[in-house]
């Protein structure tokens, strides 16, 4: 695969899994279970296989103080407060809704990212993230009416998670992971965020005791962790290689694939307006290109 190519190609895949990762959450809350604990667990998980990817590549990192102030914002705005705006919303909301509330980060990281001097205006980047907005649009308007009244109130706090995307994904943009690949960046945040979580966990009786049993929540869970941190992991190196603006068009395929898994996992409906955004996705796509990079 060429090298221009790539980062398509990576879009692609990096939405297929975050997409699955949206009906599993509902399916994780299903339970009952509060976000802190699953935050907690989504951590651990992260820790366990990012480190064993690392153990098995035998280059240990090496951590510094920039290394540990890294690694607690990225696992704040990173993990832990998107993810439990998303699993506060994933209660009330319906996962096609959540995918496409996913699709706000270049919404948010666009304007963030020619504020602090990451991109330069181009028309022709704005037409492409208007291009796959409209997309988004046509999948909302005609079930506009979302079916719990609840839902509507919950579409806020849905929308704060692509808020904190935005923001981590101009911050790595412009100052990178330093010394970091992608993999010890995430194991370092997942590391670094467990720690946090634990003791909030326990104090606010959100505590989920995996020796009660493991059931069909319980798995969800496990699969929506790992597929975090491999995508995430991914999204990170993503930024890096070709800037946050392109690496948020990852949105649009979460979005797309989001609702396509909420069908075959939640039994959501699905209309022809699915199939008509995916062609205005694909030419926010082609509007929107990835800066050149030696790597």
């Amino acid at each position: 695969m060429s090298a221009r190519l790539l980062p398509y190609a990576a879009l692609m895949l990096f939405g297929i899994g975050w997409g699955a990762s949206i009906p599993l959450s509902k399916i994780a809350v299903s339970a009952g279970h509060m976000p802190l604990g699953l935050i907690f667990w989504q951590f651990v998980i992260g820790v366990v296989l990012l480190g064993a990817m690392i153990v098995a590549r035998g280059s240990f990192p090496r951590i510094t103080a920039g290394s540990l102030r890294l690694f607690v914002l990225i696992a704040f705005i990173g993990t832990i407060l998107p993810n439990y705006a998303s699993y506060s919303a994933a209660v009330h909301v319906p996962g096609y809704a959540l995918a496409i509330c996913i699709a706000a980060v270049p919404m948010f990281a666009f304007p963030i990212a020619i504020a602090i001097g990451n991109e330069r205006f181009s028309i022709l980047r704005f037409l492409g993230l208007i291009s796959g907005m409209a997309g988004v649009a046509i999948l909302v308007l005609p079930e506009a009416s979302l079916p719990d009244k609840m839902a509507v109130l919950f579409i806020p706090v849905a929308l704060a998670a692509p808020f904190f995307y935005g923001i981590e994904g101009n911050y790595i943009a412009k100052f990178g992971t330093l010394h970091h690949t992608a993999i010890e960046t995430l194991w370092g945040a997942s590391l670094i965020g467990m720690i946090v979580v634990l003791p909030l966990t326990l104090w606010s009786g959100q505590w989920i005791n995996p020796m009660n049993g493991i059931g069909t929540p319980e798995l969800a869970l496990v699969a929506s962790a790992v597929l975090h941190a491999l995508v995430y992991a991914g999204y990170v190196w993503l930024v890096a290689r070709v800037g946050a603006t392109f690496a948020a068009q990852v949105s649009y395929f979460v979005t797309l694939f989001g609702v396509a898994w909420s069908v075959v996992l939640l039994n959501e409906s699905l209309t022809i307006y699915l199939f008509v955004a995916l062609g205005f996705m694909l030419i926010g796509m082609a509007l929107v290109s990835p800066k050149k990079t030696d790597a």
